[in-house]
């Protein structure tokens, strides 16, 4: 059998190649990057996955860690009384640090566009809650109609509420010196 196209040439060093990112980033690659900082830091290389997580005090195997009891049609199955030896835990910094992280409140991180801020202010400067003559200033670029003002009015006051209550509040004085 004929041998394919291409297979029969010499084989020629690439010098054009760096050899050392290339040995880096194949090592990389074959141990990826351990999201938590966490386990990343008290992460020893040299032991494998499952003597590392038991030195922390973490389960390798869920189903392991916490046993499903075993029933057989409604009836409960004694056990032998025995409890598995407990595992020493060295490290058991690694699993205080990671609860004191989880029972920090979360940020919210989500938030408005500058733009949209600045559009929905401007409306309700000029024209107060009339989403008719909102719907056809001259800075509604999109065209939105009254509804979708109101929408996004609402979306701002549920953001922002306490920014929307001073600026609220800072428009009344105006107005009050305008009559």
């Amino acid at each position: 059998m004929p041998k394919a196209k291409g297979k029969s040439r010499r084989h020629k060093y690439s010098y054009n190649l760096n050899r050392k990112r290339l040995y880096r980033s194949a090592r990389r690659r074959a141990a990826p990057r351990i999201a938590c900082s966490h386990i990343r830091h008290a992460w020893d290389p040299h032991k494998s996955v499952a003597q590392n997580l038991a030195e922390m005090g973490l389960a390798e195997d869920p189903n392991k860690a916490i046993p499903i009891p075993k029933k057989l049609l409604g009836m409960e199955v004694e056990s032998d009384g025995q409890q598995p030896g407990k595992k020493l835990v060295r490290k058991p910094y690694v699993v205080k640090e990671m609860e004191l992280e989880a029972s920090l409140p979360e940020k919210k991180s989500n938030t408005l566009s500058r733009d949209l801020i600045d559009y929905v202010r401007y409306m309700i400067e000029n024209h107060g809650e009339n989403y008719k003559e909102m719907a056809r200033d001259e800075k509604n670029y999109y065209q939105d109609t009254p509804k979708q003002i109101k929408r996004k009015i609402n979306v701002y006051k549920n953001f922002y509420p306490e920014e929307y209550k001073n600026f609220i509040a800072s428009l009344k004085p105006e107005k009050m010196e305008v009559q």
